[in-house]
């Protein structure tokens, strides 16, 4: 089997015969054979053996037969360089021992060691450069939602403290931030040069501020990230999460080549939100599998009708998979994304004379 890149092109606005599709958290709880693993191991013990984590890197290529991978790993575990003790507890989340919410914690956090304390996530980056035959997404938390689980010590709905940090000591906040930003690029750099096709950034929850707060307290961190990746030929992406149709418009002009929508903004508005500079990836309501299969290949029939209107759409969820998600229908999905698309985009390529 030959090289499929159709999802880089689809990055950088080329076109496709085909639209790439991979879907948040493909390598997750859904599958069986997923949950026979973590019947044996925690994730994070997982993350810790490079042959395990590649394996269920690979299992939705396999499977599935998605357009990209992405590493099986956890936004938090770059934090662990840091200094940082935490858990996964299941169904709870991340939880922190000793969170972060003075001065003195900020500046007891080190500078991030990919070499010396994540070597095990750079040998499984390594391991799937070898055998992939679609690119490989890797990833890392944006300070803001790695922050928020650093401050409120495990995940929250109100995000209370993380507020009354940022509004009544901005100087910590930004300290913060500074450290949270140098561990970002850092381990994503070091991922790219292990052997990663293309990077995400994962804000899952700054959907939690209004876009005034956004723009002071966020997006000078996010645009000195993408700013110091600019260098670096493989495509970037911004997803900021859940509830974050408001923040989009000052997104543009950040050096990311792809932003990602949740389900509440239609690809057609969040284009005109971001400008024609981005590609855009999205962004089907994931609880939209537990319907009909024609159910669910109506909705994404539309979005595909939206997003194959210019160049630059590459098809995901607008949020991650969830472990009640049907194989069978990610399966069939996958399938008619494929087959629909190229049908469309044939013809699209008829008319042109191309």
């Amino acid at each position: 089997m030959s090289y499929n890149d159709n999802f880089i092109k689809a990055c950088r606005k080329e076109q496709v015969d085909t639209l790439p599709v991979w879907y948040m958290r493909q390598a997750g709880r859904y599958d069986p054979d997923y949950r026979k693993i973590k019947e044996k191991y925690s994730l994070l013990e997982i993350c810790q053996q490079p042959e395990l984590a590649a394996e269920v890197t690979m299992m939705p290529i396999k499977k599935l037969g998605v357009d990209a991978a992405i590493l099986y790993s956890d936004i938090m575990n770059p934090v662990a360089s840091l200094g940082i003790d935490f858990d996964i507890v299941k169904d709870v989340g991340p939880v922190i021992h000793t969170p972060v919410r003075t001065a003195q914690d900020v500046e007891r956090l080190r500078p991030i060691d990919v070499e010396k304390d994540l070597s095990h996530i750079i040998q499984t980056i390594r391991i799937l450069d070898k055998e992939l035959e679609v690119p490989l997404i890797s990833f890392a938390g944006a300070p803001f939602t790695i922050a928020s689980y650093l401050i409120e010590g495990r995940p929250s709905k109100s995000y209370i403290r993380t507020k009354q940090l940022m509004y009544s000591e901005p100087a910590v906040w930004f300290a913060l931030m500074d450290k949270l930003g140098d561990m970002v690029i850092t381990y994503l750099r070091a991922h790219i040069a292990a052997g990663a096709k293309a990077v995400q950034v994962f804000d899952s929850w700054v959907g939690a501020l209004s876009p005034a707060d956004f723009e002071v307290y966020v997006l000078p961190t996010m645009k000195r990230i993408f700013q110091e990746l600019s260098d670096l030929k493989e495509p970037k992406i911004y997803f900021p999460g859940v509830s974050s149709g408001e923040l989009l418009p000052y997104l543009r002009g950040i050096q990311a080549d792809v932003i990602g929508l949740d389900w509440r903004v239609p690809i057609s508005i969040g284009r005109e939100r971001v400008g024609d500079q981005y590609a855009v990836q999205g962004n089907l309501d994931p609880y939209i599998l537990t319907a009909p299969m024609s159910v669910i290949e109506k909705q994404a029939k539309a979005i595909i009708d939206e997003g194959i209107q210019k160049p630059g759409y590459i098809f995901n969820l607008g949020h991650g998979l969830f472990p009640e998600a049907s194989l069978e229908k990610l399966k069939e999905l996958t399938t008619f994304i494929h087959t629909y698309s190229r049908s469309v985009l044939t013809q699209q390529a008829e008319k042109s004379g191309v």
